[in-house]
């Protein structure tokens, strides 16, 4: 199948470009060349066209917690969010931690997945040698929980630590909160407020010190033995002092921020409760200010989502028992264009953080930008039509967006050169494929 589409705002590696791109067999031919007799012609009146979003943190559950969600139902959720490439998360069941589990991921992604996909091979207490033999064709990175959080994958044995830090074959990827700390802040509310904790209490207990004493350790750790570290989902200020500016082709050390952290802040607990309860917290409106002079600035390298759905039913009960994580892949770039609007960012810096950064942090092939010979995917977005009233497509039904007017809206996502989504229908073609990486 070919594609022209025309009269598009093409956002690109630092600029916008009115023009039109032409797709066939998959790829892209380029910018204003001439196209196929056949192609389909798509007319953008004036839409920003981008390269899809890689989103290099999300939970879809699959294998062990299908009542929540599914490879299926949240990368079709992801497409309609303008996502066409994900990495997903170890803490499955069974987890992701061994060669046998990682390539059952692969398996089950393959007939099923509607955007691309890729796999962190976890790491453990007592796994030390599976993750130096990891395939490194088979996984993105390998996923350290320094902190405890959904699932029983907490790392905290010092050995261990040193030896991934020392012999990774991949990027770390770490949670960074520290569990001691959060306990200790959680027997305190608990003895003061009993079962009825109120959420507003989760940025105190999940709290800045935690984060700092945690994520600190794992940028001590990366530099003494010169590891490729990716410190995920950054909530302070503090925590952003680790970090410095630069050319991301220069760093060994890397952040990331999350949707939920950018959009909510520590006053948001009244109204939303539960469905903002994220692991590590939403803090206050000073650290959300200081997570986007870092976007801006370059300390922060890329934006992801953490998406990490639960049902209505569990994100119901009290405090200690609703669990963290929220379902955002749909809602993602949307309320990203919604920053834009606020002055908060450019859409070139959307661009650059979630997907030519992650192409470039995982090494990942022909995938992340629009240039001649990469695989087409591609996202057409209307930064100002308005959000309709549309399904939320995750399994779990509901969204911390979705009483948010969102002015953004996705209207096409192209998959591989094939036309998936376009204004709220899922349209017929392949799956997915599995990204592959520049790796020696």
């Amino acid at each position: 199948m070919s594609y022209r589409i025309i009269n598009a705002r093409i956002v690109n590696e630092g600029t916008v470009t009115d023009g039109d791109l032409t797709v066939a067999d998959g790829r892209i031919l380029g910018v204003n060349v001439q196209s196929p007799a056949n192609a389909t012609v798509v007319d953008a009146a004036g839409a920003y066209l981008l390269p899809g979003m890689i989103d290099d943190q999300v939970h879809f559950r699959e294998p062990g917690f299908e009542h929540k969600a599914t490879i299926e139902t949240e990368s079709r959720a992801a497409v309609a969010g303008g996502i066409t490439s994900y990495m997903e998360m170890p803490n499955t069941n069974p987890q992701t931690v061994t060669a046998e589990a990682l390539i059952d991921k692969h398996a089950r992604a393959a007939d099923r997945s509607m955007a691309n996909y890729a796999f962190y091979f976890g790491a453990t207490n007592d796994n030390l040698d599976a993750v130096k033999a990891v395939d490194r064709r088979l996984a993105c990175g390998v996923k350290v929980f320094m902190g405890s959080s959904t699932g029983n994958m907490l790392v905290d044995d010092e050995r261990t630590l040193e030896g991934i830090f020392a012999a990774s074959p991949l990027v770390i990827a770490t949670h960074c909160e520290h569990t001691p700390t959060i306990a200790a802040n959680e027997a305190a509310a608990r003895a003061r407020y009993g079962e009825n904790i109120p959420f507003s209490e989760h940025p105190r207990i999940r709290s800045a010190e935690a984060c700092y004493r945690s994520s600190s350790l794992a940028v001590e750790l990366a530099r003494r033995h010169d590891a490729r570290l990716h410190v995920l989902h950054i909530t302070t200020s503090r925590e952003l002092d680790l970090f410095h500016p630069g050319d991301l082709a220069t760093k060994r050390i890397t952040a990331e921020a999350c949707v939920p952290h950018l959009f909510f802040d520590d006053t948001s607990y009244a109204t939303k409760g539960a469905d903002i309860k994220c692991n590590p917290a939403i803090k206050t409106s000073a650290d959300r200010q200081a997570l986007w002079r870092a976007v801006n600035d370059g300390r922060i390298d890329v934006i992801a989502t953490d998406h990490a759905p639960h049902t209505i039913a569990e994100k119901a009960r009290l405090y200690a028992g609703a669990p963290a994580g929220l379902p955002l892949v749909q809602h993602a770039l949307p309320s990203l264009f919604e920053q834009v609007h606020a002055g908060l960012c450019s859409v070139e810096t959307v661009v650059e953080k979630t997907a030519h950064a992650p192409a470039r942090l995982f090494d990942v092939t022909e995938r992340g930008f629009i240039r001649e010979g990469y695989w087409a995917d591609l996202v057409l977005v209307h930064p100002s039509m308005g959000t309709p009233p549309t399904p939320i497509y995750s399994k779990c039904g509901w969204s911390p967006f979705a009483d948010i007017a969102l002015r953004a809206q996705v209207r096409m996502t192209w998959i591989n050169g094939e036309l998936r989504y376009q204004d709220g229908t899922f349209l017929p073609g392949a799956s997915g494929r599995a990204l592959e990486f520049n790796r020696p």
